[in-house]
């Protein structure tokens, strides 16, 4: 099929003026649900008719789901539209990001985006849909931007003011409200070799504990627990994160299980720019979920939205017939496999504050508008350069009605090298989101149990 010339558009509106710490009007939330979906995207297609109209997202379908959990593609019979490589990316520039543009450039024989029609699968549960209205209206920051008043469940402003809001929309979509996984990281070399770490991880939101008491955690945003079960050398370690809705004023608490060590000790170090868990040194630990944990170090701009090719539907790359081998290759994933659609997005930029002090100086950051999931990050160094490009491979989750990554890429140019979060192919069964937990399972005291080898 012959390409298609799409122009990009930046929507300015009276959102993008700085923000004064408000809730929108009555009148400004009764759009959710009418003109804009009920989280905030806007219901309309594109003028070009590329983009189409938001229908109600992709439909439930718990038969199309095997007894793993491993979802059927409802795409699988469509073809690319046109394929973007180094040789033609300057026809589609005003649609990508600039690290996409950058890895053509490092990868010109190699490096592609398959580019099919788009879909607008985002569904979530009507109580999230319920709590974004209630928070349009009620949830506003704390002074300094740092921390939310009035908040609950998910989608903290989905009728955004400033930069600010629209990255606590990201830090607050909807995951689930409990889930158990095990998924893999890898970071391949620059030939293409690469040994997984295995993780089982664990995730609640309060209201997701089966103990749930709202007096006791009026200040937790969710809870996070991660144990190594492979290779050897690592198994027993866990990881324990507790994430505060305001972490000035109660930073994040987390500790670490060492089980060579056999005991539990605090972890200041997993939060900002700390190295990620078992990553070689290729990830920051606020690099996992494309970006996570308090935004007090930055200066947040919302600069508008767009039009942009971005990683969506990946049912084929998740799926458990395809084998890491064939996803893990050198210098990128396997590019035959990933799937993109044009969607429309939120652009941040991200400054770090002349009084603070990261790894990443910049980050500039493309949100989904329909999930509010981030879905490219590009970093930049010290000296204004870009250095890693980050890529969320989304998927709905359509019979548990969430949006999520079916994997997360993070490339470094300068070192040719790259690292893969999340990925599930090769496991026994896909995400749980009928996991039934309690408090008791996130406490220090529990990591030792969780740590057994």
């Amino acid at each position: 099929m012959k390409p298609i010339s799409i122009a990009s558009s930046i929507l300015a509106t009276a959102l993008f003026v700085p923000s004064v710490m408000a809730s929108v009007s009555e009148q400004d939330a009764a759009k959710l649900g009418s003109s804009l979906t009920p989280i905030g995207a806007e219901v309309a297609g594109n003028a070009a008719g590329t983009i189409p109209e938001w229908t109600g997202g992709l439909a439930t379908d718990a038969a199309a789901v095997d007894a793993n959990g491993f979802m059927a593609d409802p795409y699988a019979g469509e073809q690319p539209e046109f394929v973007i490589t180094a040789a033609n990316y300057e026809q589609y520039a005003d649609n990508l990001a600039p690290g996409q543009i950058a890895m053509f450039k490092r990868y010109p024989d190699t490096f592609k985006m398959r580019v099919f029609a788009s879909h607008r699968s985002a569904a979530f549960p009507q109580a999230v849909y319920d709590a974004a209205a209630a928070n349009a209206t009620k949830t506003t920051l704390v002074q300094g931007g740092n921390g939310l008043n009035n908040y609950s469940l998910a989608y903290a402003f989905p009728i955004p003011a400033d930069g600010l809001e629209a990255i606590w929309n990201h830090i607050t979509r909807y995951r689930g409200e409990a889930f158990q996984r095990t998924v893999v990281q890898a970071t391949p070399q620059v030939n293409g070799n690469y040994n997984v770490v295995r993780f089982v991880e664990e995730y609640a939101v309060p209201s997701g504990l089966e103990d749930y008491d709202p007096s006791t955690a009026a200040d937790m945003l969710y809870y996070f627990k991660q144990q190594v079960t492979d290779p050897a050398r690592l198994a027993g370690n866990v990881l324990l994160v507790h994430e505060t809705i305001n972490q000035v004023a109660s930073p994040r608490m987390a500790w670490i299980y060492n089980a060579g060590q056999r005991r539990v000790r605090r972890a200041p170090q997993v939060s900002y720019d700390g190295p990620g868990t078992a990553a070689d040194g290729m990830r920051t630990s606020d690099n996992l979920d494309l970006y996570n944990g308090a935004p007090d170090r930055y200066d947040w701009e919302l600069v508008g939205k767009r039009e942009m090719f971005i990683s969506y539907n990946n049912f084929e790359l998740g799926s458990p017939q395809v084998k890491y081998d064939q996803i893990f290759q050198a210098g990128h994933i396997n590019q035959d496999l990933a799937r993109y659609e044009l969607h429309r997005v939120w652009e941040v930029v991200a400054n770090v504050k002349p009084s603070e002090r990261h790894i990443y100086a910049k980050r500039h950051i493309f949100i989904d508008e329909d999930s509010w999931q981030a879905a490219h990050i590009d970093h930049y160094d010290g000296r204004g350069e870009l250095w890693r490009v980050a890529e969320a491979h989304a998927v709905q989750r359509y019979a548990d009605k969430v949006l999520g990554y079916t994997m997360e890429t993070l490339y470094d140019l300068v070192a040719g090298r790259y690292l893969v979060m999340g990925a599930n192919n090769e496991e026994r069964s896909n995400y749980n989101y009928g996991y039934k937990t309690s408090s008791v399972e996130f406490t220090p005291t529990a990591l030792r149990q969780s740590g057994v080898r």
